[in-house]
């Protein structure tokens, strides 16, 4: 703004956030700080229509590629489009990994990131987080039967497969001395693990629970030796100091938790084990 150009003026201000809030469907936009304008990204995604969404689409029920449409598909696909929706866009859907997620983001590829992310201290310093969640789920250990492992201090000394940028790797390694071996994707994870090169991999219970269906007979040597490792919220991310896109998110997914889409979007994807943080924050939000 040049030093000629006036302040704008309460009520353009004022008239400015009505449009929004209509546009974000009720979103928090009052929780931005108060006479500011909206944040350069959630600016760029009103301009072009579109809102960037990084999501893992790597054949889990979270993401993947339908075989029939090779549309993207999956929980997190769909609260992406949601999302879009809410904010009278379009979604596009960008493919990330768990190695290159942050990156995609501070560099301005996606405004938004829904990609199995769990809040630690580290994140929260780097992005601007979701306060609201949208998921939780813990990890669980897959191994052989006769692996020998039935407890978290049994992985000490043992290679155990991760996806790069797991949650689970640090206290794997800091607190239980396994040797951490890092794929790219947890599908890579899993084909090692059946090689033999790991002697167990961790994952989401998302993704380790649908193998032991009965209905993969390639996985019937394997059992969960531990479950429940670490339970966490997933939290969507947007860059650093973006207050006004969070706010906007955040309303949002507290609007779909009380409508129960994170409970019937579960359902449609057949994920087990159910979430039971889902049905804790229905009722959390469908009170206010």
């Amino acid at each position: 703004m040049s030093p000629s150009t006036a302040t704008p003026s309460p009520v353009r201000l004022q008239r400015r956030h009505r449009l929004l809030l209509s546009a974000l469907a009720g979103a928090l936009l009052a929780a931005a700080t108060g006479g500011a304008h909206a944040d350069e990204t959630l600016d760029k995604i009103q301009r072009r229509g579109k809102l960037a969404v990084g999501v893992i689409l790597t054949g889990e029920a979270f993401g993947s590629i339908d075989p029939a449409t090779q549309q993207p598909v999956g929980y997190q696909v769909d609260l992406a489009r949601e999302v879009a929706r809410r904010l009278g866009v379009e979604a596009d859907i960008v493919p990330v990994g768990t190695a290159n997620r942050v990156q995609f983001l501070i560099s301005g590829k996606v405004d938004l990131l829904l990609a199995n992310f769990v809040r630690t201290p580290e994140r929260e310093e780097l992005l601007g987080l979701i306060p609201t969640a949208y998921y939780q789920t813990g990890g669980m250990l897959l191994t052989r039967k006769d692996s020998g492992i039935a407890q978290l201090p049994d992985v000490r000394g043992k290679t155990i497969c991760v996806s790069q940028g797991s949650s689970f790797a640090r206290p794997l390694e800091q607190q239980h001395g396994a040797v951490i071996k890092g794929l790219k994707t947890s599908a890579e994870s899993l084909l090692v693990l059946q090689g033999g090169t790991c002697a167990g991999a961790v994952h989401a219970s998302s993704v380790i629970a649908p193998l032991l269906t009965g209905e993969h007979a390639e996985w019937s040597q394997f059992h969960i030796a531990v479950s429940d490792i670490d339970p966490s919220p997933w939290v969507a991310a947007a860059r650093k100091g973006e207050r006004d896109t969070v706010a906007a998110v955040d309303g949002i997914f507290k609007q779909l938790h009380a409508s129960g889409f994170f409970i019937a979007t579960e359902a449609k994807y057949k994920i087990v084990p159910h979430a039971k943080a889902l049905d804790a924050w229905r009722k959390q939000f469908a009170a206010l």
